[in-house]
């Protein structure tokens, strides 16, 4: 059977798609090394590639020097506000009460900080629609590593559906995080480019 059938079938017996329906016919038919996400209803998969996953690692790895592993996430399902976005994002810092729901999913309202690394098919997703999801979540600090760009994008101080603050930094330079929740400075000399 494939997705379509799959989402059809479910809209039929249910009258209704819901993500945790979506996710489950897609945990059965997305290839191995694949990420899957869903972005207002849209599903989009996406191959890792190499330069993705060493900025995703080295965002990770200087998190670690700070916080627990069991705060740390990395392309992990949370659900955020808005039509069916459940989102894999590439980091996530979960705050220190944080707790699983009874569905086993962590709760956006327990994020604390995102990072997404761009990837060609997706950046419109990461710098529009799950930007504005991450804004209406209240997430207080947002990262995109750009590796077209060679630059990171921080946005902070959500408000109203949109983040009030943007500072951009070029790869090689230091994203101060010390001034935010996160609570440390992120060195980016050695994100790789596209």
């Amino acid at each position: 059977m494939t997705v379509l059938e799959d989402r059809i079938e479910m809209a039929d017996h249910s009258g209704e798609l819901t993500l945790d329906k979506l996710f489950e016919s897609l945990e059965r038919t997305t290839p191995e090394g694949y990420k899957v996400e869903i972005v207002e209803g849209a599903i989009f998969m996406t191959p890792q590639r190499d330069t993705h996953w060493e900025i995703t690692l080295d965002i990770v790895e200087q998190l670690r020097t700070k916080y627990p592993r069991r705060r740390v996430k990395s392309d992990v399902r949370i659900d955020y506000p808005g039509h069916l976005n459940g989102f894999a994002t590439d980091v996530t810092l979960v705050s220190q009460d944080a707790e699983k729901d009874e569905k086993g999913l962590w709760s956006h309202q327990d994020v604390e900080f995102v990072a997404e690394v761009i990837s060609k098919g997706t950046a419109h997703n990461d710098y529009g629609p799950k930007k504005t999801a991450y804004a209406v979540a209240e997430v207080p600090v947002y990262l995109i590593a750009d590796p077209y760009q060679g630059k990171c994008h921080l946005f902070t101080q959500p408000k109203d559906g949109d983040y009030v603050t943007e500072t951009t930094v070029g790869f090689g330079g230091d994203v101060d995080l010390t001034v935010t929740d996160v609570g440390l400075t992120l060195r980016t000399d050695e994100f790789p480019r596209d």
